[in-house]
């Protein structure tokens, strides 16, 4: 609830960024349903009516990527006062074939790695991420500024966050299954939650620009 309304607070400041914020927050949500495949493995939090444990499933992860994609998507256009302009060069199929495959290549990936090795979700999760945005860069090299800064500005806001949660419940740490992943603590957070945010915040930063053609000028 806490980054929902921090997703208020962009909302309401950025109104020509508002339909980026809806249509990448809308684009989000979905992956809170991956939820499963985190419980136990990666770690076991407290959930409302305690759902996660009943079904595996919970409110909290939907609301929770809600947020994230809307903030991720507008922070280096909040922070440089950028403006959007429509791409009117043509490109070969074969280009549009590599920039839509690019934009899967996250989804591919994370399947890929999650049916055919034992790394924890967390790392397959990581590695996805950042191949995407490695692919999206290769495609779109104009947005590596926004995409590296996005993902060093949402880190920052993670760290925060995270550090805020630590210090009003101490104990919170314990939900992550440590045994299962590193296992380093940076300020009481694990490392793989920052890694995280880093390749989430790049990916998603430039994937409006993306698919929809725009480029970022000041």
């Amino acid at each position: 609830m806490i980054l929902l309304g921090i997703w208020f607070v962009f909302y309401a400041f950025n109104p020509k960024l508002r339909k980026e914020m809806l249509i990448i927050s809308v684009f989000t949500t979905p992956t809170g349903l991956a939820e499963p495949i985190f419980i136990g493995r990666y770690w076991s939090p407290p959930s409302l009516f305690n759902l996660n444990v009943l079904t595996g499933f919970d409110i909290e992860s939907l609301i929770f990527s809600f947020a994230v994609g809307g903030i991720v998507s507008i922070m280096y256009e909040s922070v440089f006062k950028t403006k959007h302009s429509k791409i009117r060069n043509k490109t070969h199929d074969r280009v549009k074939l590599f920039h839509f495959l690019s934009l899967l290549s996250p989804f591919i990936v994370f399947f890929l790695l999650y049916l055919f090795t034992e790394l924890n979700p967390i790392y397959t999760t990581i590695i996805s991420l950042f191949v995407g945005s490695v692919l999206s860069i290769v495609c779109r090299p104009d947005l590596v500024k926004n995409m590296f800064l996005g993902g060093v500005f949402f880190t920052a806001l993670y760290f925060v966050f995270f550090l805020f949660v630590s210090l009003a419940d101490p104990s919170f740490v314990s939900y992550w299954n440590l045994s299962e992943i590193s296992g380093i603590l940076v300020a009481g957070i694990p490392l793989e939650e920052l890694l995280y945010a880093f390749t989430f915040g790049m990916l998603w930063s430039g994937i409006y620009e993306h698919t929809f053609g725009y480029e970022l000028k000041k």
